[in-house]
């Protein structure tokens, strides 16, 4: 990160919702997914990042899309960097919000962004208001209203998609070491272990991760343990005392991943969120 970098984060107590206003030089941050949905827009400089399998440019006045747990990673290919606001929208949420707005919304669904990256006008003007009133106090019904107008711009851009257990479409094996992934997330976990669980060797075993899911299971083992590490440390919890209870061997190592996924270090984040220095 270069010294030109900075961040800004706030955190609204009702909702849930994250607000970032970030600039960055040069590489951003390294491949990650959260556990919420990003809506965001490009403010100034071309924002180039990898999601779904293709890059993306997003320019100023675009808005990108991203759903919870989709990889992506962020660069500036020009020397001025990038500039962006984001709101991070926490799935239940948004759910029951939308479900409000259709009469008989779709049972056993989940809400799915149709692109990555949006053109429209009326999105990216919705998008910046909702940033303005949630980033900084305002009157809880200008909130309301600026969410309002978000949610009925965002519809044109949402699907419903049928919720599965199982992608039929990706290997068995991956499923299997993801889920005991999930479950073991605090634990020690070998790539043997994963490889005894699924009955092929850990060599095939990696291939059919990667091609799942798009990281080897060692990074996404990391990637589970950052998201974890947000909500606890906006809940609160000192750094050391979450780096403890998700198996990272220190608050350093903790923090070495967190600024290489966030751009900024666990003790910021948490400040950040709860106004609480750290312990």
């Amino acid at each position: 990160m270069t010294s030109n970098n900075w961040i800004n984060l706030a955190q609204d107590d009702e909702t849930g919702i994250e607000t970032l206003h970030a600039h960055f030089e040069g590489h951003a941050y390294d491949p990650h997914w959260h556990d919420s949905y990003l809506v965001g827009v490009t403010e100034q400089g071309v924002q180039q990042f990898n999601c779904r399998r293709n890059r993306h440019n997003s320019t100023p006045g675009n808005v990108f899309l991203l759903e919870p747990g989709e990889i992506h990673d962020g660069d500036a290919p020009e020397d001025a960097g990038f500039t962006y606001r984001m709101l991070y929208l926490e799935p239940q949420w948004l759910e029951d919000e939308l479900r409000s707005v259709f009469d008989e919304a779709p049972a056993n669904t989940c809400l799915t962004f149709a692109s990555t990256l949006s053109t429209d006008p009326r999105l990216t003007q919705a998008t910046a208001r909702a940033f303005e009133v949630m980033h900084q106090p305002e009157l809880r019904i200008v909130r309301q209203n600026a969410l309002n107008h978000l949610l009925q711009a965002l519809t044109s851009n949402l699907q419903w998609r049928q919720k599965y257990s199982q992608d039929p479409r990706l290997p068995r094996v991956a499923h299997m070491a993801r889920d005991y992934l999930h479950d073991h997330m605090h634990h020690n976990v070998g790539i043997d272990d994963l490889a005894t669980l699924t009955g092929v060797d850990r060599f095939r075993l990696n291939r059919a991760f990667k091609s799942a899911y798009g990281l080897a299971p060692h990074a996404y083992l990391v990637q589970l343990r950052l998201a974890r590490a947000r909500r606890l440390l906006a809940s609160g919890e000192s750094c050391a005392d979450v780096a403890i209870a998700l198996g990272f061997a220190d608050q350093s190592h903790l923090g070495r991943w967190f600024v290489r996924a966030y751009g900024m270090t666990p003790a910021a984040y948490r400040k950040r969120c709860t106004n609480v220095p750290d312990r």
